[in-house]
């Protein structure tokens, strides 16, 4: 769903619930709630930067345990630029090295890099991906996303690792622009708890293009899962039959 899509979503289930028999109306409306608690997170810079050869990556930390959210499933982030800071064209916008979630508690870049991270990303199939606007001179397409431009290419941007390299010339590797306003949202593949949790994303090029004060993490997956839409299946189906017997 997303930032836009979730917006849309609490509308859709509005008129759901206007429209529809009783019976049907608790099961659509638990599938549609799933993103509803979503909560903003703060997060602080670490000292020193890192990433790959050029070592240009800032590094931000949130304490996930200060939430009040037993566990998460889900994790946004949105450019705030403003259009300010950084580069044109395919690298507008916040340049997201990598993101981690570890119980490692760390005071700097360097150790939020070597730190061990959960297992609990998976960056080509659990990804909702939406391109912000480029600044002008306009390239094809965003750095680190796929041929369409409209997904990440993980190979390029390898999210799991900072090792971007902080620059615009022929080595440029590993990280993702977002552009401005663009937003990606991560699925966890399991719940995680936030007792010592900390997350950390990584700013290729600590240039004022930021993203910390547009940062959730939720309870509930932002991509439809098989289940949720066979329910949902099920509850139409429903509805149908009741149509029918009308």
């Amino acid at each position: 769903m997303g930032y836009a899509l979730h917006r849309s979503s609490l509308t859709a289930k509005e008129n759901f619930v206007n429209h529809t028999p009783k019976k049907f109306v608790a099961v659509a409306a638990l599938m549609l709630a799933s993103a509803a608690h979503a909560v903003p997170v703060s997060l602080t810079k670490l000292t020193g930067l890192t990433g790959g050869t050029l070592a240009g990556t800032a590094v931000y930390k949130a304490d996930l345990s200060a939430i009040g959210l037993a566990s998460i499933l889900s994790i946004g982030i949105r450019d705030n630029s403003s259009g300010l800071g950084g580069a044109v064209g395919q690298f507008s916008g916040f340049d997201l090295d990598a993101i981690k979630l570890s119980t490692t508690d760390c005071a700097d870049a360097a150790c939020a890099k070597g730190a061990a991270g959960l297992s609990l990303f998976d960056f080509v199939s659990h990804v909702l991906f939406t391109p912000g606007t480029q600044r002008v001179p306009v390239d094809a397409k965003l750095f680190g996303t796929d041929a369409s431009g409209s997904a990440v290419d993980n190979a390029v941007a390898t999210l799991d690792q900072f090792d971007g390299e902080s620059t615009t010339g022929p080595t440029v590797f590993g990280f993702l622009s977002l552009g401005d306003d663009g937003a990606i949202d991560f699925d966890l593949t399991a719940a995680a708890s936030t007792t010592g949790l900390f997350l950390y994303i990584g700013e290729v090029g600590d240039n004022g293009e930021v993203a910390a004060s547009d940062v959730i993490v939720r309870e509930g997956h932002v991509l439809p899962e098989p289940g949720g839409l066979a329910l949902f299946g099920l509850a139409a189906a429903g509805l149908a039959w009741v149509r029918r017997r009308r």
